[in-house]
């Protein structure tokens, strides 16, 4: 059983003093588009800062804001530390390259495309292939809810076996139907993968899923787990699994990106005036 932001009853946190950020709206489509693009390019840039990167492998994509069977997407083998936005590619379901000259990877085409035609409520994926990622996938089990981060999710991610080397067109549709409306997946063999309503809140949902997997790595090692009851984890859950919170949770990480890559930050300003 999967949850989603509209059937549950989540509880957004309540800060003491101020008030909460929201998601900045555009009324300039073109704008927003230079918008989604740069989170993207910054979500690459983490994803390389924490070192949730191999060789040629990983792959992000955020839906188009005007089309919305267009996708954007990294070009093929290039590191995700040097990712601008001016270097992504816009592809559509079917591949087709709308928007840029590099080599798409097929594994993006295959997974990512699926995952959007299926699931229209995507707006961002993410995929990698992490260090604990891979760990945690070589066995068939789900994350525990040993802690308040794994308790986001807990009936909120499933375990899917597909192919290693991606390479059937239809794998990302048969990883969307598995999913339902679960928020995250466990590729068994593969690594890990995250979805969500915007790009920040599916980077993040990906950060916070290799570091869940570290952990109960690392707590397994010690000895038996204690995991919380169902009725604890879903309490939990309800602070911690929504979208906005997910948003909320990149917003730091965002920043330090511009803070310390001025290319990023100055096409942030150019966005700004």
């Amino acid at each position: 059983m999967c949850v989603t932001d509209l059937n549950d009853d989540y509880q957004i946190p309540t800060p003491i003093g101020g008030k909460l950020p929201v998601p900045r709206v555009y009324e300039n489509i073109e704008d927003e588009r230079r918008h989604c693009k740069l989170k993207l390019a910054a979500g690459f840039r983490l994803l390389a800062r924490f070192g949730l990167t191999e060789g040629i492998a990983g792959h992000v994509t955020v839906r188009d804001p005007e089309h919305a069977d267009r996708y954007w997407v990294n070009q093929y083998a290039q590191h995700f530390s040097t990712i601008h936005p001016d270097d992504l590619m816009c592809i559509d379901s079917d591949g087709g390259v709308h928007y840029g000259t590099g080599p798409i990877n097929a594994a993006a085409v295959a997974i990512h495309c699926g995952i959007h035609r299926v699931n229209h409520s995507v707006t961002a994926a993410v995929h990698t292939h992490t260090t604990y990622g891979r760990a945690f996938a070589a066995r068939e089990r789900l994350l525990e809810p040993i802690n308040q981060e794994a308790c986001q999710f807990y009936e909120n991610h499933v375990v899917f076996r597909g192919d290693i080397v991606v390479l059937a067109t239809d794998e990302g549709e048969r990883i969307a139907r598995t999913m339902g409306d679960c928020k995250a997946a466990i590729l068994l063999n593969h690594g890990l993968l995250t979805i969500g309503s915007s790009v920040d809140a599916a980077l993040y949902r990906f950060i916070a899923m290799e570091r869940c997997a570290q952990v109960q790595l690392l707590a397994e090692a010690a000895g038996p787990l204690q995991p919380l009851s169902a009725d604890e984890a879903r309490a939990t859950r309800r602070h911690l699994a929504s979208d906005y919170v997910a948003w909320l949770g990149f917003q730091g990480l965002y920043q330090q990106v511009l803070r310390e890559n001025r290319d990023l930050s100055v096409y942030a300003g150019s966005l700004s005036q």
